[in-house]
């Protein structure tokens, strides 16, 4: 890589870093109740809209309750956006007269956006009115993030607290998730993308003259929308998806270099200030620093590695006489290769499903670090907030592991990790994979599920594998070339989010319901310290030993035969 292309990332980086102090310490206020600056604006709001909705905000709840809840607040969420979709013919606010979605494809719809995956096998310009973007897809965009932080946010109370039963209460940690950090965060951000030339507008399609017209051709359909406050929360909530079909590399959604620069800082944002914000909250802010690290020791080599794979020629393309030295296919010229290679690693790391170039156009080691950062669970900053739990989920492994090794009962700040602790940790874990691999597997034998490639070969095994690594990770990002629009897509694509999500939400709420029935343990000598460079090295490996075992044979059939095969016919 050039200095230019390094100083790029490492700026880039340090943003980030810079900003996970303040923006991690203000949530961690937001969550545990203490005054805020917000306060006077946002505290008769919250008043407002819990007697609106009926809702009680002064008893706390136990982690069936808040779970019932969750479960409850989400259901209901399917249930509105499907409705939305299957009926916005007859609502306003439809200038283009789209039709009502058909049943699978809404039904695929609105598991995707309340699962926080936003996967999309749809057009959004052809397909959706404004009424129901902005009813459905964008309030679904706040209401999912919320959720995440809300369940992160009792899951750190469960290890605080002790001898209780206490987790906090879901409709608070919602509303004030929702009012004091995403909601001002997204007002922020929309205004600043607007002012680049991101549109925000309930206009009629514009028909616009083509300068160059032909006997056929005489104008252009210009789609319009309110795109900027959907962009906003799609972006800092860790949403993804897009307005238009062309999502992130469509000039309406990401005009400039800058708003690219905007975008990508907002996507790792919030995940990666929730780390210092578990360091705040369980009043030892060594262990957030801890998981920040790993965090980043593991995103920055992927980064370098898909940065370096697109960087090569395609020697398919060399081989013809085209020797333009990068792979740019597939890419915004605006943006380039080294953006490009950096928000495809962002939302892979991030369970953002956005993206500014075709994943399915990169080259065959290109795809494989944004398919390893999902297959690691996304816990790699991850989604806002059920990335920190996921995290939180392999600490616990991580932790247990270490015990046996060294023949003690193991402990996570002041709590034993027990057999029940350790079976809902596994079983959070493992249900990516599963799902995964016999979903893929299924769609790689069937009619099915291979009637929908774009691609023969090793290249239409990896649109499989990347379609439901994108579905049970609840990322959302396409590869590409896979038409997922079909009955089959739809309604299978569907339940995996919905099973991917709840079940991991499910174990996480069981073990924050364990812990924090628990007895604080005082340190001793044979404590395992869990802040320091040894575990944060231990917690590493069981990450990337966990993905490896599950998915590394899946990739090996995949981009890794396609590599092969690509330079065995076109190399020198």
């Amino acid at each position: 890589m050039t200095q230019i292309v390094v100083l790029q990332l490492a700026v880039f980086l340090a943003i980030i870093l810079a900003l996970v102090k303040p923006l991690g310490w203000y949530m961690a206020q937001v969550y545990e109740g203490k005054p805020c600056a917000l306060d006077p604006i946002m505290s008769p709001l919250q008043s407002v809209m819990a007697r609106c909705c009926g809702i009680s905000l002064d008893p706390e709840m136990d982690w069936k309750q808040y779970l019932s809840a969750l479960l409850l607040f989400n259901m209901f969420g399917v249930l509105v956006v499907y409705l939305l979709q299957r009926l916005q013919i007859y609502l306003p606010f439809n200038p283009a007269a789209v039709a009502a979605v058909a049943p699978d494809l809404a039904f695929n719809t609105a598991s995707s956006f309340v699962t926080n995956t936003d996967w999309q096998s749809y057009s959004g310009e052809a397909s959706i009115s404004y009424l129901t973007q902005t009813l459905a897809l964008t309030v679904q965009n706040f209401m999912s993030a919320a959720t995440g932080m809300s369940l992160v946010a009792a899951f750190i109370r469960g290890i605080v607290r002790h001898e209780t039963n206490n987790l906090g209460n879901f409709w608070i940690d919602t509303i004030r998730g929702t009012l004091y950090i995403l909601l001002p965060l997204s007002l922020i951000l929309a205004v600043a993308l607007a002012s680049q030339g991101v549109i925000q507008n309930y206009k009629p399609y514009q028909q616009i003259k083509v300068l160059s017209p032909t006997a056929t051709i005489t104008s252009q359909t210009l789609a319009m929308g309110p795109v900027a406050s959907q962009i906003a929360i799609k972006q800092l909530g860790s949403n993804g998806g897009g307005f238009f079909n062309t999502n992130s590399a469509h000039p309406f959604e990401n005009p400039t270099p800058f708003t690219n620069f905007l975008e990508l800082l907002a996507i790792i944002l919030i995940p990666a200030a929730l780390c210092y914000t578990f360091g705040v909250m369980i009043k030892d802010r060594r262990q957030g620093w801890v998981l920040l690290i790993a965090m980043v020791v593991i995103f920055v080599p992927c980064l370098c590695f898909t940065v370096i794979a697109e960087s090569q020629s395609n020697p398919a393309l060399d081989k013809i006489g085209i020797m333009h030295g990068r792979n740019m296919e597939g890419k915004e010229a605006r943006f380039g290769v080294v953006s490009s290679a950096l928000w495809a690693t962002a939302t892979t790391a991030v369970a953002n499903g956005s993206v500014n170039s075709m994943h399915d156009s990169f080259m065959p080691l290109g795809s494989i670090m944004p398919l390893a950062l999902m297959h690691m669970g996304e816990v790699v900053f991850g989604g806002v907030g059920c990335g920190l739990y996921g995290m939180l989920m392999l600490v616990i492994i991580t932790v247990f592991v270490s015990g046996l090794m060294v023949g003690r009962t193991p402990e996570y700040l002041g709590k034993k990790i027990e057999p029940f602790e350790m079976k809902m940790a596994v079983l959070a874990v493992l249900i990516m994979p599963l799902l995964i691999l016999l979903c893929t597997a299924a769609a790689s034998v069937s009619k099915l599920g291979t009637s929908a490639l774009g691609n023969p070969g090793a290249h239409g095994f990896t649109e499989i594998l990347y379609g439901f690594t994108s579905m049970a990770a609840n990322n959302g990002s396409a590869f590409g070339g896979l038409s997922t629009n079909t009955m089959f897509y739809n309604i299978v694509g569907a339940l995996v989010m919905l099973i991917s999500r709840y079940w991991s939400a499910i174990a996480t709420m069981a073990i924050a319901g364990s812990l924090v029935r628990k007895k604080i343990i005082p340190v001793s000598a044979g404590t395992l310290a869990t802040h320091t460079t040894l575990f944060m090295m231990l917690l590493i490996a069981v990450i990337i030993i966990l993905a490896a075992l599950s998915f590394l044979p899946a990739l090996a059939l995949g981009p890794i035969a396609e590599h092969v095969n690509l330079w065995e016919q076109y190399g020198h």
